[in-house]
C-alpha cells in the first residue's frame, strides 16, 4: 500500500475511534512537553542565506514526534502538519529552539502545538518568535494499527485555551475532508475524471 494512502487510511481508522471513550488514566500537558534546541550552520541554508524551511519544519516534526510518542507511550506517525507558518528568516549562528506540547488528544491522535523561538547563539538578547505549527499524530502499535492514547489533562489556562482551539482546528480538518471527499464524488458521478 503507497505511504500517503496508507495514511489516508490510519486516519480514517483514527476518526471511526476517537468517539469510543477513553479507559486510560489521563496525563497532563507538562508530562510531555519538550524543547529541542539547535545551532543553525552554513548546511542549513537556502539559495538565499538563509535557513530552509524543510530544516525547521524537520526540526518541528522531530520536537512534536518526541512529544507525542512520550504523551503516548510509544510510537506515533504524523498524520497531517497545519499550518506552517514563517513569521521571521533565520540565519546562520541562529541558536532555534523547538516547543512542543500536546494540546488536544482524541481516542488514537493527538494534537501538537509547536512554537519556534531563536537567538543568536553568542548573545544575551531576547528570543524571537520565527514560527509555529500545528501536527496530528497517530498512535500505532507494532503492526502500524491505532492504538488508543491517554487523554491530556489540561492544567493552565493557557493549556485550556490551546485545548479548545484545537478542537476548533478538528473540526475544521474533519468538515473540509468531507467537503472535498463529496465534490470528488460528484465530480466523479457527472463524468469528469481527475
Amino acid at each position: 500500500m503507497p505511504p500517503r494512502h496508507k495514511v489516508g487510511v490510519m486516519t480514517e481508522q483514527a476518526s471511526a475511534l476517537e468517539s469510543e471513550i477513553s479507559d486510560i488514566p489521563g496525563k497532563p500537558t507538562s508530562a510531555s512537553r519538550t524543547t529541542l534546541s539547535h545551532i543553525m550552520t552554513h548546511n542549513d541554508t537556502n539559495l538565499l542565506g538563509t535557513v530552509h524551511g524543510g530544516v525547521i519544519m524537520k526540526l518541528v516534526d522531530d520536537a512534536a514526534g518526541a512529544v507525542a510518542g512520550r504523551h503516548s507511550g510509544g510510537p506515533a506517525v504524523t498524520a497531517s502538519m497545519d499550518e506552517m507558518v514563517f513569521l521571521e528568516p533565520v540565519r546562520v549562528g541562529d541558536l532555534v529552539h523547538v516547543k512542543a506540547q500536546v494540546n488536544w488528544t482524541g481516542r488514537t491522535s493527538m494534537e501538537v502545538g509547536v512554537r519556534v523561538l531563536a537567538e543568536r547563539w553568542n548573545e544575551s538578547t531576547p528570543t524571537t518568535r520565527v514560527g509555529s505549527a500545528y501536527l496530528v499524530f497517530t498512535a500505532v502499535d507494532a503492526d502500524g494499527k491505532p492504538r488508543p492514547v491517554p487523554p491530556v489533562l489540561p492544567e493552565t489556562d493557557r493549556d485550556r485555551r490551546r485545548y479548545q482551539e484545537a478542537q476548533i482546528r478538528r473540526t475544521h480538518r474533519l468538515a473540509r475532508r468531507r467537503a472535498i471527499k463529496e465534490l470528488r464524488e460528484r465530480r466523479a458521478a457527472e463524468g469528469f475524471e481527475d
